[in-house]
């Protein structure tokens, strides 16, 4: 038995059976790019709502310890925080705990968006090549019509998988600079009300 031959069949077994799962991750992963926009809209319409659209936002001192008006990541904190002052005499190392906590809270919202970036081209790379494998061997045969059948998968599984990584790669860094300016009003906020209770 030739062993070539029998690993280029197994290889070739596993490609060609891996086309349908990886199509239908691609659309899954359009489902939730599709989630990903509407989140992203909402977000940026609560921050231009709020001002917080500009460059220097209105977050200062006096607003800050008066006001509600804070996207809802920094509210969602401020409240918390407050709570915990509430309590009585609270440690440093707690308000830093819910800090930190916050911070890698935000930072993991960040996730989903990291792995469409890298998945998405890549789920479409893998969409195109087996196809392109099964196509070249229709075209060996002299069969033209499973061989464009089998190009126009792969080359709207590229589409695809291209679309799904660009798009998320916009979306991840404007959100990602949302991210790191909430984490600062965070830790700008901690300082205020923590230095009002006299904690720190």
């Amino acid at each position: 038995m030739d062993i070539r031959a029998a690993l280029t069949s197994f290889i070739y077994l596993v490609a060609s059976s891996l086309l349908y799962p990886v199509l239908l991750l691609l659309a899954v992963l359009v489902a939730w790019l599709l989630l990903q926009m509407g989140a992203f809209l909402a977000e940026w319409l609560e921050r231009r709502r709020l001002g917080f659209s500009k460059a220097k936002g209105p977050f200062n001192a006096k607003k800050t310890a008066d006001s509600l008006d804070l996207p809802h990541r920094v509210s969602l904190y401020k409240s918390e925080l407050q709570q915990l002052l509430n309590q009585g005499h609270i440690l440093e190392v707690q308000i830093q705990e819910l800090l930190q906590t916050h911070i890698q809270r935000a930072n993991k919202s960040l996730d989903g968006l990291r792995m469409l970036v890298r998945i998405g081209p890549g789920l479409g790379l893998m969409a195109t090549l087996i196809p392109m494998g099964t196509g070249l061997a229709a075209l060996a045969q002299g069969d033209m019509t499973k061989l464009a059948s089998e190009l126009v998968v792969a080359f709207t599984a590229t589409v695809v998988g291209l679309f799904e990584g660009m798009t998320a790669y916009f979306l991840f860094t404007v959100k990602g600079r949302w991210v790191e300016e909430d984490i600062r009003h965070m830790e700008l906020l901690t300082e205020l009300l923590a230095n009002e209770e006299g904690e720190l």
